[in-house]
């Protein structure tokens, strides 16, 4: 693997503490700002706005740039963004910063999946695509909890300028390791880039990525009671917890990325096929500590051994603009997190029980599964037509050469 990937993960480590950090400094900030906890609450919300309308836009106006120079731009607004937020004077300007901080994070990744995949050959493109994310999940094991610690001895502020100094180690990386090749995408403009996006395909790709994440994040956002209130940890324990969910992403990363280039499909089906079965069996899992670190590490695994395979399907269906497919799935990733946090939130004030976002979970992978297998069904259905296409194709120019004569 080529070591322009190292950059990538660089980057990506830094995009994940900050995604993730806010969540453990949230008492941190809401004192020293004087605002609420809630009010706090919406620091997270604004990162995540970010990046939803961010990934599909940069990438759309970056399409006729060198990727090279896109990602180190985009790394460049990413120190700003969070730089700015080690400034905040007021909760106001935080939420504006936040905002900003989150406007690369798709297409970063979006644009970087592109170069990983272009670095190497046919048969590796997934695990290029899981060593780049390696960063993301690495983020959870050791920066998250490193960051939060930093902020909690250090004041908040001195964690965001420390992701600002990996943000800029990220770009030394980036402009020393990423080959100056200028390769671009399709120069069509920006509706040429969007249009490439309206086919049902791409969309039930799309679809799976907000269904089968969202999932995870049904059950991920409300692990902290499971694990107090059901499982009987002490709330000094949920942070190394959460690192063992990290290292279960990591491994997952890395084993659906190996996986998927023998078989996309099969990997898809088989990691949402595992993540109903983890949900479905949180409840009896949670009920001892032992079990529910296993169920803890085990929700990681499943749910990112999807990642690799669903960021590769969406850059396939979509082939005449990779780099906006991409990144738009880096949108629906956040819309999961979103939604399945609020679904998640419903079973819980139903009062269907403490474990029970987990089963919430199970009916959305199940969804996941549903929309994977009806894309399946729709490239079956056109896979002959795609065929009898070229055939008619290969014989017109004998036909039309055989009239000139």
């Amino acid at each position: 693997m080529p070591l322009a990937l190292l950059a990538l993960a660089v980057g990506a480590f830094g995009i994940g503490t900050t995604e993730f950090v806010m969540m453990g400094l949230l008492p941190d900030v809401a004192d020293d700002l004087n605002i609420s906890i809630p009010g706090a609450g919406h620091l997270v919300s604004a990162y995540a706005l970010g990046v939803v309308i961010g990934a599909p836009l940069l990438a759309a106006v970056t399409a006729r740039m060198s990727r090279r120079t896109v990602l180190i731009g985009l790394m460049g607004l990413f120190v700003v963004g969070n730089a700015l937020s080690a400034l905040a004077p007021d909760n106001g300007w935080l939420l504006a910063a936040r905002l900003l901080s989150g406007l690369p994070h798709g297409a970063f990744f979006g644009v970087g999946a592109v170069v990983a995949t272009n670095m190497v050959a046919p048969e590796r493109k997934a695990r290029s695509v899981s060593l780049m994310f390696l960063g993301l999940t690495v983020a959870n094991v050791a920066g998250v909890p490193v960051a939060t610690l930093v902020g909690q001895h250090l004041g908040w502020r001195a964690t965001f300028l420390g992701v600002s100094a990996i943000g800029l180690a990220a770009i030394a990386a980036l402009a020393f390791l990423i080959p100056h090749d200028h390769e671009h995408a399709t120069a069509q403009g920006l509706r040429g880039e969007l249009a490439a996006l309206n086919s049902l395909p791409v969309w039930l790709s799309l679809g799976t990525t907000v269904a089968g994440f969202g999932a995870l994040f049904a059950a991920y956002s409300y692990i902290t009671p499971m694990l107090t209130d059901a499982a009987g940890y002490a709330g000094a324990s949920v942070t190394l917890l959460l690192a063992l969910f990290g290292v279960g992403a990591t491994a997952g990363n890395l084993l659906g990325g190996r996986l998927a280039d023998h078989s996309l499909r099969g990997t898809l089906f088989g990691g949402l096929a595992s993540l109903v079965t983890v949900l479905a069996l949180f409840p009896l899992l949670m009920r001892t500590e032992a079990t529910a670190a296993v169920a803890v590490a085990l929700l990681g695994m499943a749910a990112f051994a999807t990642g690799s395979p669903l960021q590769l399907m969406v850059m396939e269906k979509a082939s005449s603009a990779p780099s906006l497919a991409s990144s738009a799935n880096q949108a629906a990733f956040n819309l999961a997190n979103a939604g399945g946090a609020w679904i998640g939130g419903l079973a819980l004030a139903a009062g269907f029980g403490v474990t029970s976002p987990a089963l919430a979970g199970v009916a959305l992978a199940v969804l996941g599964l549903a929309v994977a297998s009806l894309a399946y069904a729709v490239d079956r259905r056109r896979a002959p037509v795609a065929g009898r296409e070229r055939i008619v194709a290969s014989h017109v120019p004998r036909e039309a050469e055989a009239v000139h004569h």
